[in-house]
């Protein structure tokens, strides 16, 4: 088994190779054919076998797999973790040049998700995602990245806006918008750029969807390396860590599933997010496949357990009066399970004993959060996917700070934890 350190120093390369949702799901894929999973369309016709693992995709941005059971008469229901694959960003606008004066060319953007604007600010950025294109008289898709360092967002100077430390609200089509270069009639434009780094004809790609993304590299810091600074740890530090509790799991009386979904922090309403149809087609399919009738695939479900696991507010070094007064998660404290009065968390009193179970018994720490009660929350997957398929759900995440920023701050030692006492609960 890895070293803390070792899995803190993993996780930050899985995240650099991931920078949008569509390479997320291909290095998760990708790991997984390489340890013998086998890849299925969901238009295929799904026929399982014992003791064999799956991988099938919706959208190239959200991915479940599973594994069977040796077994398969033993089957009593499934074992699920689910995490979401997306990141707040910027999304690239159809049409995306913009110039400024025959002076300067910026690219078009817009809002994804809730980000804390200002931390976007004088970093290097880059665009990445996937392109769909016309080969051979079909269409296609392909992750895409621009491998450089490619844009920037300048902030304005503080002698041209005096209160920028005074809360000025910052505009998303006027203050964000990216600089990608000087002008030039001549210059190349991004779809040529796109074009070049997924090796296709320009005139061939028909559609795109495209993020900006921080090319910072993630690193082990502080005094006593115990921190991890990087872009996107809300929450690929949970696809990683479920992930690597997976993929050496051999499941006896339940099926273990991974489910990664899209959009979470847009609201999961599309048809790859955790409130479609996904989750629970693939339930079905499996239960059908085991021969199961109606009765039976709602007896699975009866017996299954979801974990849900989206990272969770660590208290803040400077505002801890924004902390619940007797739940305030720390870095380095171990899995963060999340309780909400108004049901925004799925964890009630026996889930919240299973995951506290699964911790003792993999000899990790764990912690509660609540939020302040005069401060609202967010919501995560928990609720959301189990409208579909309504097993006992936990809602977990591991403990970090700056959530929504640019680049996020969490423990070093925490995604063992996570990986620890996952690898326990898919061994049940």
């Amino acid at each position: 088994m890895a070293s803390c350190e070792e899995y803190a120093k993993d996780l930050l390369k899985f995240i650099e190779d991931s920078p949008s949702p569509y390479h997320v799901c291909k290095n998760v894929e990708d790991e997984l054919k390489n340890t013998g999973f086998f890849v299925i369309d969901e238009s295929d016709k799904w026929t399982p076998a014992a003791g064999s693992g799956y991988v099938t995709k919706r959208n190239d941005s959200s991915l479940i797999a599973f594994k069977m059971p040796a077994d398969t008469s033993k089957i009593k229901g499934f074992h699920i973790t689910a995490a979401h694959t997306d990141s707040p960003s910027f999304k690239i606008k159809e049409n995306p040049e913009m110039g400024v004066e025959e002076k300067y060319v910026r690219l078009n953007t817009e809002k994804y998700g809730s980000m804390i604007m200002s931390t976007w600010f004088d970093r290097p950025l880059s665009v990445a995602g996937r392109i769909a294109y016309r080969r051979n008289g079909r269409i296609v898709t392909e992750c895409v990245n621009i491998d450089r360092d490619l844009c920037v967002i300048p902030s304005l100077a503080i002698h041209m806006n005096r209160d920028v430390n005074k809360g000025y609200e910052f505009k998303a089509q006027v203050d964000m918008l990216p600089l990608m270069c000087l002008w030039d009639e001549e210059e190349k434009t991004l779809m040529s750029m796109v074009a070049e780094s997924a090796s296709v004809l320009e005139k061939d790609i028909l559609g795109h969807d495209l993020f900006l993304y921080v090319r910072e590299k993630g690193r082990v810091m502080g005094a006593k390396d115990d921190f991890v600074l990087s872009p996107k740890l809300d929450d690929l530090e949970c696809v990683y860590g479920a992930l690597k509790a997976f993929e050496d799991s051999a499941p006896e009386e339940y099926v273990n599933i991974l489910a990664i979904f899209d959009n979470e922090e847009v609201g999961s309403l599309t048809k790859q997010g955790a409130d479609s149809s996904f989750l629970s087609d693939v339930t079905v399919r499996i239960a059908k496949s085991l021969m199961m009738d109606e009765c039976g695939y709602r007896r699975m479900v009866a017996e299954s357990f979801v974990i849900s696991a989206d990272n969770a507010h660590a208290l803040h070094p400077n505002h801890p009066e924004k902390a619940d007064p007797t739940n305030r998660p720390v870095l380095n404290g171990g899995i963060v399970i999340k309780y909400h009065g108004g049901q925004h968390y799925a964890t009630d009193a026996f889930s919240a004993a299973k995951m506290k179970d699964y911790c003792e018994r993999a000899k990790v720490p764990f912690q509660t959060f609540a939020n302040n009660s005069d401060i609202p929350g967010g919501t995560t997957l928990g609720n959301i996917s189990v409208s579909h398929v309504s097993a006992k759900t936990v809602d977990i995440g591991m403990p970090q700070l700056a959530m929504h920023s640019a680049v996020e701050t969490g423990g070093s030692k925490d995604v063992s934890y996570l990986i620890c006492a996952l690898k326990e609960f898919y061994r049940e």
